[in-house]
């Protein structure tokens, strides 16, 4: 499958919006979390859930298929806010080179067995082995949030 045919599901835009609800309502939906970053054209909040890992020290993202919106618009803001149930944080977003981001793909597959699954149904990937992952380097974005300082 060609990146260009490659599409979210879809089931994808009602289950975002159905775990956006939960999450704003306080309630925490295991490892997942809401990023919210202004839109790139429109300035606009615009809210992704995600789910988010620890990986040596840092907590990682991995865009569930090349070209996703939500990925444009976190490297564009370069920051945004995490949110999980009640509570939230700032946070910088930094895009990952291919060569850093390859043992954090590799890694993946252990840490977020659910976007295995995604990956399989969205033809991203076959089995979701650790070399499949990692072999996505420099197609697939990777983003590391680190936390802002407040004063």
């Amino acid at each position: 499958m060609s990146e260009n045919t490659l599409r979210p599901p879809r089931y994808l835009k009602p289950m975002n919006r159905l775990m956006k609800a939960v999450q704003k309502l306080g309630i925490p939906t295991g490892p997942a979390m809401v990023l919210t970053v202004p839109g790139r054209r429109s300035g606009q909040p615009r809210s992704t859930p995600m789910t988010p890992f620890d990986y040596r020290g840092g907590l990682y993202v991995v865009a569930g298929y090349p070209g996703a919106d939500w990925a444009a618009n976190a490297r564009a803001a370069g920051t945004g806010t995490l949110a999980r149930g009640r509570r939230r944080r700032q946070v910088r977003i930094v895009e990952l080179t291919a060569d850093d981001a390859r043992p954090v793909l590799r890694e993946f597959p252990a840490k977020v067995p659910v976007g295995v699954a995604f990956a399989k149904r969205s033809g991203l990937v076959r089995d979701g082995s650790p070399d499949e992952f990692e072999a996505l380097a420099g197609r697939l974005a990777v983003f590391r949030f680190d936390p802002v300082e407040t004063t």
